[in-house]
């Protein structure tokens, strides 16, 4: 659909930069909070306003419109979906909840499943793009999605909503937020329910799903330098899911069941020295996720895979003067991974120690350098270091920014990649990756143009794959290398207060560069070249706000072969929103507004046009 030589005309006119005119904290890139204007990476943050303007349920259909971002999904809302960041593997995306890596131990290649993850009363998305181990440790070779929930808000906040549209769909969501003395906390629950759609594109039997989410979150302050911070996140999701039944072996509908069962947990003490120029922070974290299969609903369960992962966390930041800062720290990190079926389990467990160290420096006004080292000791692989580094220059006091960036990446396999029955490969070894870019950030008119380009190369080795040529059924082995290399671009205006337009393009050339092998030239699967997507919300006089989202994908291949193609396509979606008095707000949306018959995996269905429509209360 969309070929190489999109313009640069298009690029300047495409996706979302989201709110990065407004937001000038991030916290992904050393793990605190930092200015903008000290980070050489590439970050996009996605931000309350937005996610409540674009109405959107699914997490994944927020970071498609970003730059570098591609994913798939199985079928219905729920399912099974992977995020690739720059062109790496979906298994090479770090994910974090409210500060806690949930990563599957249990999963293909550690990967986080983003299908049962929905927007619930999630408050805040950044998205960091490049290899980043020496903060986040292994995962991080693609980048770091980092989720955050709402912080309390001061004295009392309440919100709630709830939506019915098309498919039976029904969403409901609440929080309520507050802060009295010594504490501040926050309780949220969002519920959801679908009839769904025939996740194999050529069935006609509709895959449901049920998702339950909460939070929660408690800060008890008992001086300026001491406090304690106590989070927790859970979903339950039950998805109905279609198989590949014998004789024939190929995606059809099936009664099938999966429950997922996802735990997260953290207790922190944070504690200030040295007149706060010392600050200390120390947590445990803890993250579980359950996973059992049926063969129909009501029957009992078939197999499952159990995931946990326990860390130990210590972080110090020491700031002697406001040009120096010194963040180090050590982890400990304990997955475990189980399997079960009727005939046998199988479990396996891992531990891994770190330390790293990162120093930003400011040498004069308008330049920041950040460099830092990590080592890893694994229990299997033993010792990995990496080294990351960036820059950032701006000679204009941030209306424009020049950023340098170069990042080290370990994964070591994940225990279903060397323990799995079928497909488990104990002569695996771990995946690094040197990842590259430089780009430029312009502000014009005073923040209401905003501009952003990046280039970037990965190269990757050892990356793991599943090679369905090994005996006796396929299995998992290491591709000498892969590289992926392109650029990205996002925009962002604001003409007048009324309305905002943003876009973003992104070119990601993801290939197989492994010598001598049947595949090497070959674009890597599921991996589009092109994506651009353009935004644009008006809010009029009186009060009504509409707006669009248009998204365009290029053809992909769904195989490493490349002998199957996924045709490129055009998503179009229209909103808008009314207040009714001060506390009240309706809304109304309409997705695939052509009706665009597309798949982002080969064989399962996608949604077509749907309409939904709700209401917004607040206090």
């Amino acid at each position: 659909m969309l070929k190489y030589g999109l313009s640069l005309v298009a690029l300047v006119a495409a996706n979302p930069a989201f709110a990065q005119a407004d937001d000038d904290i991030v916290v992904t890139a050393a793990g605190i909070e930092q200015s903008r204007d000290e980070v050489g990476q590439a970050i996009t943050v996605i931000d309350a306003d937005t996610i409540k303007t674009r109405q959107a349920i699914d997490v994944v259909d927020l970071l498609a419109t970003t730059p570098g971002v591609r994913f798939n999904r199985n079928g219905t809302v729920g399912a099974q979906t992977g995020v690739s960041l720059r062109g790496a593997e979906t298994t090479q995306t770090l994910v974090l909840i409210d500060g806690v890596k949930v990563n599957d131990p249990s999963g293909i290649g550690d990967g986080y499943d983003f299908g049962p993850l929905l927007t619930g009363n999630i408050r805040r998305i950044e998205v960091l793009r490049g290899s980043n181990s020496v903060v986040h440790g292994s995962q991080a070779i693609g980048g770091v999605v980092n989720i955050m929930t709402g912080v309390p808000a001061e004295g009392f906040g309440a919100n709630a909503s709830a939506e019915y549209g098309y498919s039976d769909t029904f969403s409901a969501k609440a929080d309520i937020s507050g802060t009295a003395g010594i504490a501040s906390g926050g309780v949220g629950a969002a519920y959801f329910r679908t009839d769904g759609i025939s996740s194999a594109a050529n069935g006609t039997e509709r895959d449901g799903s049920e998702n339950i989410a909460a939070n929660a979150r408690l800060k008890l302050a008992f001086s300026d330098s001491l406090s304690l911070d106590l989070r927790g996140y859970y979903i339950h999701a039950d998805l109905d899911v279609d198989g590949f039944p014998a004789p024939a072996y190929i995606l059809a509908d099936t009664p099938e069941v999966a429950i997922t069962d996802q735990y997260v947990g953290y207790a922190g003490i944070n504690l200030a020295l040295l007149d706060g120029k010392l600050t200390n922070r120390a947590a445990v974290t803890w993250m579980r996720n359950d996973r059992d299969y049926y063969s129909a609903r009501g029957a009992d369960v078939d197999y499952g895979y159990s995931g946990t992962n326990l860390r130990f966390e210590y972080e110090g930041v020491y700031a002697p003067v406001d040009q120096a800062k010194l963040v180090f720290g050590y982890e400990h990190e304990r997955p475990d991974y189980d399997y079960y079926d009727a005939f046998s389990t199988t479990s396996a467990k891992i531990n891994i120690d770190s330390v790293y160290a990162l120093a930003i420096v400011k040498p004069f006004t308008g330049l920041a350098v950040t460099g830092g080292l990590r080592h890893d000791d694994h229990s299997q692989f033993g010792g990995a270091t990496t080294f990351g580094a960036n820059a950032n220059y701006s000679p204009n006091g941030g209306a424009t920014n020049v950023r340098l960036s170069y990042g080290e990446g370990f994964k070591a396999p994940s225990l279903y990649q060397l323990y799995d029955t079928f497909s488990g490969n104990r002569a695996l070894t771990p995946e690094r990756s040197k990842s590259y870019d430089v780009g430029f950030d312009q502000r014009l008119d005073g923040g209401r143009a905003v501009l952003s380009v990046t280039a970037f190369q990965r190269d990757t080795r050892n990356q793991i794959n599943y090679d369905v040529s090994l005996p006796p059924f396929g299995g998992y082995a290491n591709l000498d290398r892969t590289r992926a290399k392109g650029v990205e671009a996002s925009i962002a205006l604001k003409p007048v207060d009324a309305l905002t337009v943003t876009g973003s393009y992104s070119y990601v050339d993801a290939r197989d560069r492994s010598v001598g092998s049947a595949t090497y030239g070959n674009r890597l699967a599921r991996r589009a070249a092109n994506a651009v997507s353009v935004s644009a919300d008006y809010v009029w006089p009186f009060g009504l706000s509409t707006g669009a989202t248009v998204t365009m994908v290029g053809d992909s291949f769904d195989n490493a072969a490349n002998t199957r193609r996924l045709d490129g396509y055009a998503l179009a979606g229209i909103r808008a929103s009314f207040p009714v008095g001060e506390h009240l707000e309706v809304y109304g949306r309409v997705d695939n507004l052509t009706d665009e018959n597309y798949q982002t995996a080969y064989g399962y269905g996608t949604y077509g046009r749907a309409a939904y429509g709700g209401v917004r209360v607040r206090f």
